[in-house]
């Protein structure tokens, strides 16, 4: 048998196996009563659709709720990676694919979490020659399209100087 412990979701698992149902068993009419009971009220910043709601939730409403809890809830909040490293490989990833449209609003997000614009261009620059000198031409001309909205946003510090 392998380690459960290896892989997140057997480590989730393999405790209510172990617990041979009984986590089920509680959960019944606890359930049971959720259906007769009226509907919780929710505050209004929880009735607001998130970005990946508004963006193709109505089309795609799997994709937007993994978009929220997968992405986000999960991958983004792990901490083996800052958000700022993340941003960077993120940015990266769409240069070297030319995902240009995802590419702008993952720019924003980098500088807010501490990329400046000076290591966004080098790695830009950087990338050039790994993924395609039109890639990293066109994500240039996104980067200048970001930076100039984000005029009146509070400048980054390069390299926390």
């Amino acid at each position: 048998m392998t380690d459960p412990t290896l892989n997140p979701v057997r480590s989730f698992v393999w405790p209510l196996l172990l617990a041979g149902g009984a986590v089920f068993a509680a959960a019944a009419p606890a359930q049971a009563q959720q259906r007769d009971a009226p509907p919780p009220v929710q505050s209004v910043a929880a009735q607001q659709p998130s970005r990946a709601q508004q963006l193709m939730g109505d089309i795609a409403p799997k994709l937007a709720e993994l978009t929220d809890e997968v992405l986000l809830g999960d991958v983004w909040e792990r901490p083996q990676l800052s958000k700022r490293d993340r941003s960077l490989v993120t940015v990266s990833a769409l240069v070297a694919l030319n995902r240009l449209d995802q590419l702008r609003s993952h720019i924003r997000l980098a500088r807010q979490n501490g990329v400046t614009e000076t290591e966004i261009i080098e790695a830009i620059t950087q990338l050039a020659f790994y993924s395609g000198w039109p890639n990293a031409i066109s994500a240039v001309g996104v980067a200048r399209e970001v930076f100039k909205s984000d005029v009146g946003a509070p400048p980054q510090k390069e390299n926390g100087k």
